[in-house]
């Protein structure tokens, strides 16, 4: 099971976080070639905005037959969508052959990318945690890690096959090259879709599914929405410092005078920390509680938000390195690691998908979605210098902090509970 969502994941993170390496490097000349170079790429992280813009849709979509039918059929179906939009995205005419279509339709399948990735993580988590609850209980964080290790695993898959293509002559790398990792996700599918046609159906939810539900789970969650906004805002933290230090930096540190390669490199070296941390930091939430460990992740990703940028700042691929290794796989592995258990085990079973996919596909929406989009806009408007990456993620860590350090921890919860309920800081669940 736990490999069924490894794998899963890895799949659905590749095909999400390779389409923003290439829109740093490429996009913006590609889709939108009559925009100067700034306006270019604010565009082409616009309709990386775009595919974010539709996770939270994906989320209630998926989350709603997810609570009512099964989370095996969900998880195989997202699986599908976003494997056949990436390998689409590979096949699209470029500006130069069809004109406006081509960043119209570069828009299409990112929203189709965003509603299946919106689904997908809470079916693959929930499948991990759930399955873990009948004989690892006390060890949830440890075995959701698996699942939250697909989005550094696929940083490091996407960021190493775009590496090698990008070494290519820059009009082979423009003209076919950028191409390649789009069309390989058709393998990754095939793999994925192989495994988990072999994974059985939550017992929580055949347990859960005996009873009767008069609401849809939605319609549940709106009605005591406090838990979903909680869940949202404990994830910004992690999103905002994953965003800016991998897409967004790829772009940023390209216009410093980087090489593409050794802007790549360093992006691989740090998702390989964080495959180190993020399972530490996860099984640590086991025997600590999820607040003081994703507190910790958030109070050093905003101390070391400014250093980092100075590091890259520098001009020097060693010093590159060290900053996203320290900022990127240190700092927002520890804030990621134990989100996968913590939004779990804020729902009851027959609203768990809806709730846990809802909080953290509108993280991603805030966190990631639009901070590269906005730091891009500021570089532009104040004539470059990080400082205004710096404080956005010191807003996002912050963020993230201040609503830690109001929920309620709940390491020690069972998962049975039927319904949603309440995680503020003294309140029983």
């Amino acid at each position: 099971m736990a490999i069924s969502g490894l794998l899963g994941t890895t799949v659905e993170f590749y095909d999400f976080l390779v389409y923003g390496t290439v829109a740093a490097l490429v996009f913006g000349d590609l889709f939108f070639p009559q925009a100067d170079p700034a306006v270019g790429t604010i565009a082409a992280f616009g309709t990386f905005a775009a595919g974010y813009l539709a996770r939270p849709l994906g989320g209630i979509v998926f989350g709603h037959f997810g609570d009512r039918i099964g989370r095996k059929s969900m998880m195989l179906l997202t699986m599908v969508l976003m494997g056949l939009g990436s390998f689409l995205i590979g096949l699209l005419p470029t500006y130069d052959a069809i004109g406006v279509w081509a960043p119209v339709l570069l828009v299409a399948l990112r929203v189709v990318q965003g509603i299946a990735i919106g689904g997908e993580w809470g079916g693959a988590m929930l499948m991990v945690v759930e399955h873990a609850e009948r004989t690892q209980g006390s060890r949830r964080g440890l075995w959701s890690s698996f699942t939250q290790l697909g989005a550094p695993l696929g940083s490091v898959l996407s960021a190493g096959v775009v590496t090698l293509v990008a070494g290519l002559p820059d009009e082979d790398f423009r003209s076919w090259g950028w191409r390649v990792p789009f069309l390989l996700s058709i393998v990754l599918l095939a793999v994925g879709l192989f495994v988990r046609l072999k994974v059985a159906e939550s017992p929580l939810f055949a347990q859960a599914k005996r009873e009767p539900v008069d609401k849809p789970p939605i319609v549940e969650l709106l009605r005591r929405p406090k838990p979903v906004l909680l869940a949202a805002c404990v994830g910004i933290g992690a999103f905002t410092t994953q965003s800016l230090l991998t897409s967004f930096m790829i772009s940023y540190a390209v216009d410093e005078g980087y090489t593409r390669p050794q802007v790549l490199t360093a992006v691989t070296v740090a998702s390989c920390v964080a495959l180190a941390v993020l399972p530490a930091a996860s099984a640590l939430s086991d025997r600590v509680g999820r607040r003081p460990v994703v507190l910790a992740g958030a109070i050093a990703s905003a101390a070391l938000a400014f250093p980092v940028l100075a590091l890259v700042d520098s001009g020097s691929p060693g010093l590159l390195i060290l900053a996203l290794a320290l900022g990127h796989g240190v700092a927002q592995s520890t804030m990621y690691g134990p989100l996968g258990a913590l939004l779990t085990e804020m729902f009851g079973t027959r609203v768990r998908y809806t709730g846990a996919s809802l909080g953290y596909q509108a993280a991603t929406l805030v966190g990631a979605g639009f901070s590269p989009l906005i730091a891009g806009s500021l570089l532009a408007s104040y004539g470059g210098g990080s400082t205004p990456v710096s404080l956005l993620l010191c807003a996002g860590a912050a963020i993230t902090a201040v609503t830690v350090w109001r929920l309620r921890e709940t390491h020690t919860d069972a998962l049975d509970s039927p319904a949603a309920t309440p995680t503020l800081e003294g309140t029983p669940r």
